[in-house]
């Protein structure tokens, strides 16, 4: 069983007695408090195994997938999927290491109101690309930065990637924008990625992600 929130808890909880629980810290919206946790384990006979993930980086979700895959006893499918997506960030790599006279300087944006400017893994996913990310570092968390202070980085590209929603909700957040200091902004090359499926969730499609981002960034 997979946990996000206790809000929606189902009746049923109790009587399913799950063997693993598997949680997540890095975001605190989404993330299920520690304390309601502790309740729930508690609660339940016999005590689950409990497995939160914390990734910030790609190596990061690497790890976790194989923690997860460990915790359900499924080692080697974990280890085969560790394996392609390792491969594929491999040629992702060496496609994207043909030299270019200037790197594209690319600003990710998880949130547009307030502005938040991605991290963690996604500056990891530019650099895959072949881009540079000129609002955030690897590693680091999400950031929310002011519309002036964004449009002064004057980025070549662009991409909103809600945290949560699809394409879609992007574009119709995007278009709802009337700060002037945002519309500075993108007068420049604008790109939409799905958030929710590619760049929000430390998954596999994070590669599928960077492999979006390649194409966008070459044009």
């Amino acid at each position: 069983m997979i946990l996000n929130s206790f809000n929606d808890l189902p009746p049923l909880f109790l009587e399913l007695r799950p063997d693993v629980l598997i949680g997540q810290s890095v975001c605190d919206v989404c993330s299920v408090g520690s304390d309601e946790l502790a309740r729930v384990v508690r609660a339940l006979e016999p005590t689950p195994w409990v497995v939160t993930l914390h990734p910030h980086t790609l190596a990061d979700v690497f790890g976790d997938i194989v923690r997860v895959g460990q915790s359900i006893e499924a080692r080697d499918d974990a280890a085969e999927v560790v394996a392609g997506l390792t491969l594929r960030v491999r040629r992702l790599e060496q496609s994207s290491a043909a030299p270019r006279p200037t790197p594209l300087r690319v600003l990710v944006l998880e949130w547009l109101d307030p502005p938040y400017v991605a991290g963690h893994w996604v500056p990891e996913l530019v650099a895959l690309a072949g881009g540079t990310d000129v609002g955030n570092t690897a590693g680091a968390s999400s950031v929310a930065r002011p519309w002036r202070e964004l449009a002064a980085v004057a980025p070549d590209l662009v991409i909103i990637a809600l945290c949560g929603f699809d394409e879609a909700r992007a574009r119709r957040e995007y278009a709802a924008v009337t700060d002037p200091d945002a519309l500075a902004l993108f007068s420049r090359r604008v790109e939409f990625i799905d958030g929710n499926a590619y760049t929000s969730r430390p998954g596999p499609r994070l590669v599928e992600a960077a492999e979006l981002m390649a194409r966008l960034i070459r044009g």
